[in-house]
């Protein structure tokens, strides 16, 4: 565990040493859980928005982008839940003052006893090999058993206790399960208490009665009101699905892990309309695309896992989540739910609007039934960058820090490095930067030895290196440098752009 807090820190270092992130305001002592993407960040996070819309719009021909207001109507959160249902359960330590959110604390704990079991499942497929079985291992081992019946039992408890607004048992859960402060190392809690997490804020007059307005706590209310006036514009028969990217603002009491939590964060979300009826085997067929264009970026199997819900949202009748394997275990990344005809209903009753869908194949309207993907671009983007850092030993006995990051998401896609910059090779390498960036965001670099250049661009996850040397002038050749490998090339100038893009191309597979 001590590594993987050690290679988060190194991580979050690393981001602001190579311009991917600042704290927000840090001449001011900085913004709390608020955080600037700097000029390598916001290519990778664009590269990464890029590369989920091609997928999600650009591949499918039902389903199209629209880009909703942040400000939004205030009944719209009344109609939706947010209002008197979008609450976290917070606890605090007297001892150290620090304030938590209940079910994190729990969920932890369940962490840590599962964490147990792995490490048993672990140790006996070391021990058994290839004949290890790890399904009958869980159904038979006394000791994986015994925990799981644990961890059950307060899955059950808990979220039962949260489904009644049971506050005191959630107290007692805590205090039975003897969780401790992780600051303080004492049981010493107040009373848990519920905390609404919207922004509010005042806009002119948006009705008689009230001037109060909030700044969106997630994006999919901007589709679910817009609905008909896509479908009907774009004349979109069902299925269809709408997609958008935006921020979203949640006051989180309990703002920690660098971008992970934030209370300023970007969302990427896509609400697919269905016949009611047909929602659950759309769910099993949008959980199984959303995990495939995970894959699609070449980042292993092994950090992904799937969540099903025990408690469902009072919207669901389905969910899951796409977990990844952050430095910091595995955590949410992506959510895939079925939400019912909830969203449109609710719309339909507080605006008084109809928001129903005319079937000609069945000759009959209905509120159609809506299953939700929903990823965190932020969350994407740590996902990203965490994977892709690396430290290697080389050969020479030296290191180097690399980001082995997905060429089409890297934010910079070539260096242009003239050897020196006299002898006409620093004219040279111009034409050769003038020839590529019309295609491709390339860096013109001319300070430092050439092998601090590398370094430079490996800690920035620069797929290639195209070094103009006295060679190129005469022969019109030049040596292409692999990020990963190290390997050098001699190819012609004229081939660049072909090499670059077939480095670049992502199968779409679904």
């Amino acid at each position: 565990m001590q590594n993987n807090e050690e290679k988060f820190k190194k991580i979050i270092a690393h981001s602001k040493e190579y311009g991917f992130i600042f704290q927000s305001s840090e001449i001011y002592d900085g913004l709390s859980a608020v955080y600037d993407y700097a000029q390598n960040g916001v290519e990778l996070k664009n590269n990464i928005k890029n590369y989920w819309w091609k997928a999600m719009v650009q591949m499918h021909e039902n389903i199209v982008g629209i880009d909703s207001a942040i400000f939004m109507h205030p009944t719209i959160w009344k109609a939706s839940g947010h209002v008197g249902a979008f609450n976290d359960p917070l606890i605090d330590n007297k001892d150290s003052k620090k304030r938590y959110r209940a079910d994190v604390l729990v969920e932890d704990h369940m962490a840590k006893i599962e964490a147990k079991n792995q490490k048993d499942i672990d140790k006996a497929r070391e021990r058994f090999g290839e004949s290890f079985d790890e399904a009958q291992f869980r159904s038979t081992n006394a000791r994986i058993l015994e925990r799981q019946q644990q961890i059950d039992a307060i899955t059950k408890r808990f979220y039962g206790s949260l489904e009644k607004n049971d506050l005191a048992d959630i107290k007692a859960l805590i205090e039975e399960l003897e969780i401790a402060c992780p600051v303080s190392g004492s049981r010493n809690w107040t009373e848990v208490r519920q905390f609404n997490l919207m922004f509010k804020t005042q806009m002119g007059s948006v009705s008689e009665d009230s001037n109060d307005i909030y700044l969106r706590p997630e994006t999919a209310q901007g589709i679910f009101v817009n609905y008909l006036n896509v479908q009907k514009t774009g004349r979109m028969k069902i299925p269809f699905g709408i997609a958008q990217i935006g921020k979203a603002f949640r006051n989180e009491i309990v703002a920690r892990q660098f971008i992970f939590r934030m209370r300023e964060f970007e969302q990427m979300e896509m609400q697919f309309f269905v016949r009611p009826g047909e929602e659950l085997q759309w769910f099993e067929s949008w959980k199984q695309k959303r995990l495939q264009w995970h894959l699609n970026l070449g980042i292993g199997r092994e950090n992904y896992k799937f969540h099903n819900h025990e408690k469902l949202a009072h919207y669901a009748n389905a969910a899951a989540d796409i977990e990844f394997n952050f430095p910091i275990g595995f955590k949410e990344l992506e959510g895939i739910h079925s939400r019912t005809d909830f969203d449109l209903s609710a719309h339909q009753e507080y605006s008084g609007k109809k928001l129903q869908y005319f079937d000609p194949e069945l000759n009959e309207s209905y509120v159609p039934y809506v299953i939700e993907t929903s990823i965190g671009l932020d969350r994407m983007f740590l996902a990203v960058l965490s994977n892709s850092y690396d430290e290697e030993k080389l050969e020479d006995g030296s290191e180097r820090v690399v980001l082995h990051l997905p060429a089409n998401l890297a934010p910079v896609k070539a260096a242009i490095l003239p050897l020196m910059k006299k002898d006409g090779l620093a004219e040279k390498a111009r034409e050769v930067m003038n020839q590529l960036k019309y295609d491709f965001n390339c860096q013109y670099d001319e300070k430092d030895a050439i092998g601090k250049r590398y370094r430079r661009h490996d800690a920035i996850g620069t797929p290639y290196c195209i070094t103009i040397d006295h060679e190129t002038l005469t022969e019109n050749t030049v040596t292409l440098r692999d990020r990963d490998s190290m390997q050098q090339v001699r190819v012609s100038i004229s081939e660049l752009n072909e090499i670059i893009r077939k480095k670049l191309v992502v199968k779409f597979e679904e």
